[in-house]
């Protein structure tokens, strides 16, 4: 199974990286929406597109406005947006209102049911994330193989996400700042290298990815990778247009 991570930064994008967007190819499932969607048609294989929308900040969803392109570029037959009930209906009234972006695109937004299932025999199952406003994570499992995505969250190895996300072969987790910018970390509900890694090794998960960075933190290592390995050495840095196999 291969996931492509199309953007990997969080806020605004940078001049490295694209804001939130992760890319089954072969499933035609996509997690969050952020700056990278314009992405979709190079990679895309199937002619239908799930969407999975962690929480309604602008940097996880301004995507959605691009989809007319994409389904330009690569025809697609359904187009489904999966999240929260209240997120949804905060995009439909404010996202696609009149005098910001007139004309939604041919898509449907369905709030989360408890398992959904997607193409590849697989089955999507979300759980609740603390972070101002209220954040959706999710696992998904295929038959041999599973994952899960973590994003816009405070990190702790004893956070009441980790049975969710036990034993994955895979973990996509935010890590907005390193450990020396700790207080920020908490004052803003995101997460800071250590506490990440801890997590992945009391989850027992067999790959770590982090994501999510600070955009002003531009450079190759913005979170000090080190420090994450020396915990849980199966830690790695996403960067756009990366493929992770699991």
């Amino acid at each position: 199974m291969k996931l492509l991570l199309l953007g990997t930064t969080g806020y605004h994008p940078s001049d490295t990286r694209h804001t939130m967007c992760l890319l089954l190819p072969e499933c035609g499932v996509m997690l969050d929406a952020g700056t990278a969607v314009y992405r979709v048609p190079r990679f895309l294989k199937t002619d239908e597109l799930d969407v999975f929308l962690s929480h309604a900040h602008l940097d996880h969803v301004v995507g959605l406005t691009y989809l007319f392109d994409v389904m330009h570029e690569h025809p697609l037959r359904r187009v489904t947006v999966h999240g929260s009930a209240d997120k949804l209906a905060a995009l439909d009234e404010h996202l696609f209102a009149g005098p910001i972006f007139p004309k939604k695109p041919p898509c449907e937004f369905r709030a989360l049911a408890p398992q959904i299932e997607v193409a590849g025999g697989g089955r999507v199952t979300h759980f609740p994330l603390e972070h101002p406003g209220g954040v959706t994570g999710y696992r998904l499992d295929f038959p041999g193989r599973s994952m899960a995505y973590v994003t816009d969250t405070t990190a702790a190895p004893d956070a009441d996400y980790v049975e969710r996300i036990r034993g994955v072969d895979l973990l996509v987790h935010e890590c907005y700042f390193p450990d020396s910018m700790s207080q920020w970390a908490a004052k803003v509900g995101h997460s800071h290298t250590t506490p990440v890694a801890r997590l992945a090794r009391a989850a027992g998960v067999g790959r770590l990815v982090l994501v999510h960075f600070n955009p002003l933190a531009d450079d190759a290592d913005p979170i000090d990778l080190a420090a994450a390995q020396a915990i849980f050495p199966a830690t790695e840095l996403g960067r756009d247009l990366m493929v992770v196999e699991f």
